[in-house]
């Protein structure tokens, strides 16, 4: 799901048409038809708008494409990070609150995701801004472990493991419902942790997935 932040009233003469259109729209064409497709023309007329609408939110189409890149490190990166680094009383319940980033896509986008890396084939500076974005969730993932008394080099392939895992699932474009996956929750935290989760471990989580 895209989600951007609310914006102001719309420019005179360009009635009901916003910045956050602008970005949501050009978001959408990523992530259905490449980078390649978001152009101002092409955007302008799908919104019915003049390029000087666009021209009165961005300055050049460089402008707008940074935009998107702030907006998916905004939310994915930041959603793992931010899940990794939350206070936990176990691992178990820490690598959970990052499984969440997994189970709800409003806080992870996988095909916002996947769009940003097939961007990275064709451009160096995003493939650099890619590598940085892995190297934050792995650390951030990393430092989890390691604050649960994992030694540094168990915690360093621990999280690799489980990040590696996740972004190959998406990257095989795997069809197994959300359902289907947490029924195996107690051995996926089983493998990730080397713990034994408890009945109420796993209740917390499906709390989780039904209040989505």
């Amino acid at each position: 799901m895209i989600m951007t932040a609310p914006q102001a009233e719309p420019v005179p003469g360009n009635i009901k048409v916003t910045r956050s259109d602008w970005i949501k729209l050009a978001l959408e064409t990523l992530i259905s038809d490449g980078i390649e497709s978001v152009r101002v023309l092409t955007l302008g007329q799908k919104l019915g708008v003049s390029r000087s609408s666009f021209y009165w939110y961005f300055e050049s189409r460089q402008d707008l494409l940074d935009q998107l890149l702030k907006h998916w490190h905004d939310t994915n990166t930041t959603a793992i990070v931010e899940r990794a680094r939350r206070p936990s009383d176990t691992i178990i319940m820490g690598v959970m609150n990052v499984f969440e980033c997994w189970a709800d896509e409003r806080l992870f986008d996988p095909r916002l995701d996947f769009a940003v890396r097939e961007w990275a084939r064709r451009s160096p500076d995003v493939r650099r801004m890619i590598d940085q974005a892995d190297d934050e969730r792995l650390t951030a993932i990393r430092d989890m472990y390691r604050r649960h008394g994992y030694d540094d080099e168990d915690a360093f392939i621990r999280a690799r493991v489980l990040y590696y895992m996740q972004i190959g699932y998406y990257v095989l474009d795997l069809k197994e419902p959300v359902e289907a996956r947490v029924s195996h929750l107690a051995a996926y935290l089983r493998s990730f942790t080397g713990q034994e989760p408890t009945e109420a471990d796993v209740a917390h989580f499906m709390r989780f997935i039904a209040a989505r």
